[in-house]
């Protein structure tokens, strides 16, 4: 990959705390890269330091080729955008898009057709005299974008952008930020905590924790392929089970699971041997429930009882205890429409699901 942004070991201490311990990092021209993780992982430190507002403690940061470790934010070709968007209130939305350039003090006629680009490009040309306290919280949103993008940078970083909108409004949104992305080309760099936002916008995902990238890769590979336990139980819900290796074939391995009851088969190749002890996930959506014994014998089979469920409208959620108390978390899509459910509390029912469902986590 030809790497637009590189970072190669970049560190921040705050006395004897590390914030960002120090990570490597290519990200290509054009990419929607996301930087997720919990609070006080590091994200926004490694942003700030994307940004120049923070002087990293070791190691460097190039963009488009050009080390801008030590230079100040106004010289790097970077804007950002911060999560309470910090729009001016006593300016109309077009004033507050048009600030950077008119501090640049260029032309008034180049002001305006760039402003009225940016307008129209986030949608608001009929609300260029409103006010922010007249616009909505995803107006107030695009306008803050609009802004950081109407000086054309290289790179634009984004802080938690949709945290302040609502549910609905935060999904539409994301699509619109997907599009306006892909329609000027600039790379995008976002912070997150949110892993729908991350999967939904995301040409790529680094998923950190305690300064450290612990997987990076695109939402797919995240999500089906976690490198470990605790990307696999951030990303997402998963059911988690204990086992010890029986047997290793040529492109799958036996498990014995002790918590479920059974053996399990998992595909894939994994640098283990037998007798040692791993963990084998399985996503509720890969997981099937019913009340007659499945007839695949390839399958992993367990049977159960429905503790507890939960209507979503478009998914029905069980969750499914076994003989020993272990309880799995099964989604079933609601496909017909129905007044009854398939299920009841205290069914006694059996969940199965196939190898190359179940991933091999080795921590």
């Amino acid at each position: 990959m030809n790497s637009f942004i590189r970072i190669r070991g970049i560190s921040k201490h705050f006395g004897d705390f590390v914030a960002v311990d120090n990570v490597d990092l290519d990200i290509a021209k054009g990419e929607l890269f996301s930087i997720l993780g919990g609070s006080g992982c590091g994200k926004t430190t490694l942003l700030r330091m994307l940004a120049g507002f923070e002087i990293p403690t070791s190691g460097t940061i190039e963009i488009d080729g050009v080390d801008v470790t030590h230079q100040a934010p106004y010289d790097r070709p970077v804007n950002m955008m911060f999560q309470s968007y910090a729009v001016f209130p006593h300016m109309s939305a077009a004033k507050n898009i048009a600030y950077g350039l008119q501090k640049e003090r260029l032309a008034k006629k180049e002001i305006e057709r760039r402003v009225d680009e940016m307008l129209q490009l986030v949608q608001l040309g009929d609300f260029r005299n409103r006010k922010p306290d007249q616009l909505s919280g995803g107006q107030r949103q695009r306008v803050a974008l609009a802004r950081a993008l109407i000086k054309r940078p290289k790179v634009l970083l984004l802080d938690e952008p949709l945290a302040a909108l609502d549910k609905k409004l935060r999904e539409r949104t994301q699509f619109e930020l997907m599009n306006i992305q892909d329609e000027l080309g600039v790379t995008f760099v976002v912070v997150t905590h949110d892993q729908e936002e991350a999967m939904t916008l995301s040409t790529r995902i680094a998923v950190m924790e305690k300064g450290r990238f612990l997987q990076i890769g695109t939402p797919l590979e995240i999500y089906e392929y976690p490198s470990s336990k605790f990307v696999a139980d951030f990303i997402g819900t998963i059911n988690i089970f204990e086992g010890t290796v029986r047997r290793i074939d040529d492109d799958s391995m036996v498990i014995d699971c002790e918590e479920a009851g059974a053996t399990l088969t998992a595909l894939g190749k994994h640098d283990v041997v037998v007798g040692q002890k791993v963990s084998i996930a399985v996503r509720p959506e890969k997981i099937f429930v019913g009340k007659n014994e499945p007839d695949n014998d390839d399958d992993t089979k367990v049977s159960g009882v429905v503790h507890d469920l939960g209507y979503l409208g478009n998914l029905s959620i069980y969750r499914i205890q076994l003989a020993n108390g272990k309880v799995v978390l099964v989604s079933s899509q609601n496909r017909r429409r129905s007044a009854t459910r398939f299920l009841e509390w205290e069914d006694q029912v059996w969940i199965s699901w196939r190898p190359r469902s179940a991933v091999v986590l080795l921590d």
